[in-house]
């Protein structure tokens, strides 16, 4: 019996995807296990497999087109048989996410349509399903009983699931007054285009990051601390070490792996600012590792990604070298898992490359906070000596960390700072 293919849920925050290609074309027969295409989520492109057989009958999306999640990208089933109901639902649904791409007017709402119901009651019998739909069914609370099955003699299969979780209902339906509250924002101004503008589709990287970084500001109460470090001893200590690194063939250490090991030294030094607030308000996660979220800037136009190096307090500064390196690379082919960009704890970024000399970053939630890091350049800077004032040059780097004070307090941020600047300006305490 022919099925509809749905986008799945290929990272944890994913709510759409980019088809970014078919891999299988129409009339090409597949077996469990088989790539039919790549997709372009919030984080990286993933590799969208199948775990039932059959011909792909038709491709319902072309490349470069955005599915929601449990939306319809294609047609499985056997050669010759007819699809015709199936093309009628898929674009029936298609035409209901357009709809409700579109804002309805405030003055008179329209009243919210109860969602169509997932499957049939729950039958007496035993329930045929795969071990992967069993598992997704405990962990996203479906009732399997109530879901029918699209794969072979009714058996559940994994897209059974999807679909019955992209169709549940998220909360009751809402009263004209609470759809009048919630349209209020409509009012802000957009660009317009004008003659010679041209409209450029956001990758899914960059919609998901706006949409999370606007949901930061609004929810997350910032406050920054600002501090400098003079880094002439970590200069040399580098140096050092990058000679010695190119005699013995090790790996060549940047000022942003330094930073890095000086911020996982000091949340191991201050682990009170390891926390994370918890979804309801009420309490906190202590962590006992330090995870370090190290931003990586993609192509032009592609904004960013946050690798975690894992347990970066315990590892050496080559290690760290190393893997920064590896992670970057990956991210930005957009080849990471998505065990490689989240759980972070803290989070680092550094625009010191680009000339910048210091910067207010945005905090990635559930994580407490990220330093920002400007550019180490030469400065004049007065210090005492036998009891007079003398101007001396200094290479001086300037830190700048922005805390949730739900979880961290203006004093547990500023020991946390002055951790991290007593680390690299004493360099041999990130060795030890």
């Amino acid at each position: 019996m022919a099925t509809l293919i749905v986008m799945p849920r290929l990272s944890p925050t994913m709510e759409e995807g980019v088809l970014a290609k078919w891999t299988k074309k129409e009339g090409d027969k597949i077996a469990p296990g088989d790539i039919i295409a790549e997709v372009e989520t919030d984080k990286a492109n993933m590799d969208f497999p199948l775990e039932d057989e059959g011909v792909l009958l038709r491709q319902l999306v072309k490349a470069g087109d955005t599915v929601r999640l449990g939306g319809p990208v294609g047609i499985l089933g056997e050669a010759g048989e007819d699809i015709s109901a199936l093309l009628a639902e898929a674009a029936q649904a298609a035409g209901g996410a357009k709809a409700a791409a579109v804002p309805a007017p405030v003055a008179a709402p329209a009243p919210v349509a109860a969602p169509a119901p997932v499957a049939a009651p729950a039958p007496t019998g035993r329930v045929i399903a795969s071990p992967l739909a069993r598992r997704l069914a405990d962990d996203s609370g479906v009732d399997i009983r109530r879901i029918a099955g699209s794969g072979p003699g009714g058996r559940v299969v994994k897209r059974d699931i999807e679909k019955a979780m992209a169709q549940a209902p998220a909360a009751p339906a809402q009263t004209a007054a609470s759809v009048q509250v919630a349209a209020a924002p409509a009012v802000a101004v957009s660009a317009q285009l004008f003659a010679g503008d041209e409209p450029v589709a956001l990758p899914m990287i960059r919609r998901t990051a706006a949409k999370r970084l606007v949901e930061a500001k609004q929810t997350v109460p910032h406050f920054y601390l600002t501090s400098d470090a003079g880094v002439d001893a970590l200069w040399q200590f580098r140096e050092q070490l990058n000679a010695s690194a190119q005699a013995a063939g090790g790996e060549k250490i940047s000022v942003n792996d330094l930073v890095l090991k000086a911020l996982a030294r000091a949340l191991r030094v201050v682990p009170s600012a390891n926390m994370a607030i918890s979804p309801d308000g009420q309490t906190a996660i202590k962590h006992q590792r330090v995870d370090i979220s190290v931003a990586v800037a993609l192509n032009e136009g592609e904004g960013l990604i946050t690798p975690v190096v894992r347990n970066a307090d315990s590892k050496s500064l080559g290690a760290l070298a190393r893997e920064v390196r590896e992670l970057a690379a990956r991210g930005r082919e957009k080849k990471l898992r998505p065990d490689e960009y989240t759980g972070g704890t803290f989070s680092l970024t550094n625009l010191g490359m680009y000339g910048i000399r210091e910067f207010f970053a945005i905090i990635n939630p559930p994580e407490p906070g990220i330093l920002a890091v400007g550019r180490v350049e030469k400065r004049p800077v007065v210090v005492e000596k036998d009891g007079k004032d003398e101007l001396r040059i200094e290479r001086r780097m300037t830190l700048t960390l922005s805390c949730d004070h739900r979880v961290i307090d203006g004093a547990l941020g500023a020991r946390l700072l002055s951790e991290v600047v007593r680390g690299l300006e004493h360099p041999m305490l990130l060795v030890l």
